[in-house]
């Protein structure tokens, strides 16, 4: 089977449709899958669903999905950092999700284990509680999570073999594999495709049984940059 594909909007091709829940991995401007992002931009696709741990910055990653007005809902643990999501989400234009970040990774892991739910203390007593199944174990009480499962996963990697076997550099990992699972199909983006059986199996993180269509491409290297206050002059 062949799963490499010349660009993004070919490995998206036949994939998309409005109303579609997307997993996608990254972890604030790492290991963000930004070339499937930016296909399904130009592909149009609208009032999407997406499950991500945040949803980019305003003009990347999953951002400029906001900016286009094509995502009805996140599903995330952090929102900080991008004026457009606020302004959507305080202007009653989107609807958001929120997941305690350690729930989110499972509730993905879970959807692509196949299991539908979960117990989890974490929550409990608070806003994420509300509407929730509580069961006592053992004198503590516990909230009831749903495992997702999701209709496309986009990931990003650092390198692949042409069987989809994927290996991510450093925290790039991050989000990626538990929502890579997730997907019915996942779509990923590398920097870099190698020959067959030139990746160490001990060295790589995610199956490629788990990818069903392979991109490489070039992507931009974004750093996060926090200023507290100005430097004192020297």
């Amino acid at each position: 089977m062949n799963k490499e594909y010349a660009s993004a909007a070919a490995a998206l091709e036949g994939l998309l449709f409005d109303g579609m829940t997307i997993a996608s991995g990254g972890f604030g401007l790492c290991g963000i899958p930004e070339l499937l992002i930016a296909a399904i931009k130009e592909a149009g696709t609208r009032d999407l669903v997406i499950a991500s741990n945040n949803a980019g910055v305003d003009g990347f990653g999953l951002g400029v999905l906001l900016a286009t007005r094509q995502v009805k809902k996140m599903i995330s643990s952090y929102v900080g950092e991008n004026a457009e999501f606020m302004r959507q989400y305080l202007s009653g234009e989107l609807e958001l999700e929120f997941n305690p970040q350690g729930t989110l990774a499972e509730r993905l892991r879970a959807g692509g284990a196949g299991i539908p739910g979960f117990y989890t203390k974490t929550g409990v007593g608070t806003v994420i509680a509300e509407g929730k199944e509580h069961k006592d174990f053992n004198g503590q009480t516990y909230i009831l999570e749903r495992g997702i499962v999701a209709d496309l996963s986009i990931v990003k990697a650092w390198k692949a073999d042409p069987s989809g076997n994927l290996v991510f550099r450093k925290t790039a990992r991050n989000f990626n594999p538990p929502a890579a699972t997730a997907g019915k199909v996942c779509g990923a983006e590398v920097e870099e495709i190698v020959p067959l059986g030139s990746l160490d199996p001990d060295t790589i993180h995610l199956p490629g049984i788990y990818v069903h269509r392979l991109i490489q491409g070039q992507h931009e290297k974004r750093i996060e940059n926090r200023t507290v206050r100005k430097k004192e002059a020297v």
